[in-house]
């Protein structure tokens, strides 16, 4: 297998990285047969899996839109992936060329490519760490040089913590990061869920076998668990509903049913 030229040295390029395989449902070109692989295994079982990434990106845009409009121009983006078009630093600093943002990544082909995306960008930055371990990203001198921790940050978590099981404990990590923002701090979200799939569970399911057989694992939650990450936020009208639902900017009812999977929201520290 050749490797291309933008693949960091040392990356074994025949296992799948679910942040390359993000990067095809996206239309992206950061990708390797290994990813796509893996990616057409499991849209056999859930076709829509393009859909519901397009959703969730929109969701974002939307969300850093708000934020910015609420005043909070700082934003670290935890489990941000490979960059593609329309990606949080484009949005905000579009808007406010001001804005400051702190990408989060542990796959070392997103941080790279990252590298590459933001050189010369001296309000954004990229940091190769884990959201198990929130005292290094907030400890981590790209965090500390860019963000200013007094002031309200808009913390995105958009579709990383399915990828975390209950055994890593991620409602600690979510809180540890939340005790460490300002007052008026956001949390954004969106989380995989078997609810509103319009398929039934046990054809899902299989989508979520292929992730599992590569060794990422993918957790479904329920409205409920989901909502537990929100603790200590008061939820953002229209509060947790599925990523179209939230504030459109065009007739939710226009998009495709796929889009409709899962849930998304934002929300505010008291």
């Amino acid at each position: 297998m050749e490797r291309p030229a933008w693949a960091p040295p040392g990356i074994d390029i025949s296992v799948p990285s679910v942040s390359r395989i993000y990067d095809y449902y996206l239309g992206g070109s950061h990708n390797f047969e290994v990813d796509r692989e893996a990616a057409r295994k499991a849209m056999q079982f859930l076709p829509g899996l393009p859909k519901i990434m397009q959703a969730n990106r929109a969701f974002m845009r939307r969300a850093v839109r708000y934020a910015l409009s609420e005043g909070v121009n700082q934003f670290l983006d935890i489990g941000s992936g490979i960059p593609t078009f329309g990606n949080a630093h484009e949005v905000a600093q579009t808007a406010d060329p001001e804005a400051r943002v702190v990408y989060v990544d542990h796959d070392p082909v997103a941080v790279a490519h990252s590298e590459a995306v933001l050189e010369g960008n001296e309000r954004a930055g990229i940091v190769q760490a884990d959201l198990r371990k929130p005292a290094d990203i907030l400890a981590h001198g790209e965090t500390t040089r860019l963000l200013d921790l007094e002031r309200p940050v808009a913390l995105l978590l958009v579709a990383v913590l399915h990828f975390l099981e209950d055994s890593d404990d991620p409602r600690r990590s979510v809180a540890e990061l939340r005790d460490a923002l300002a007052p008026g701090s956001l949390v954004i979200v969106t989380h995989a869920s078997y609810e509103g799939i319009p398929l039934p569970k046990e054809q899902a399911g299989g989508a979520v076998g292929v992730y599992k057989d590569i060794r990422n694992p993918l957790v479904m939650r329920s409205r409920e668990e989901i909502a537990g990450f929100f603790d200590g936020f008061e939820m953002v009208e229209p509060g947790l509903v599925s990523m179209p639902d939230w504030r459109p900017e065009t007739p939710a009812a226009q998009e495709d049913p796929f889009a409709f999977s899962g849930y998304a929201g934002v929300g505010r520290k008291a």
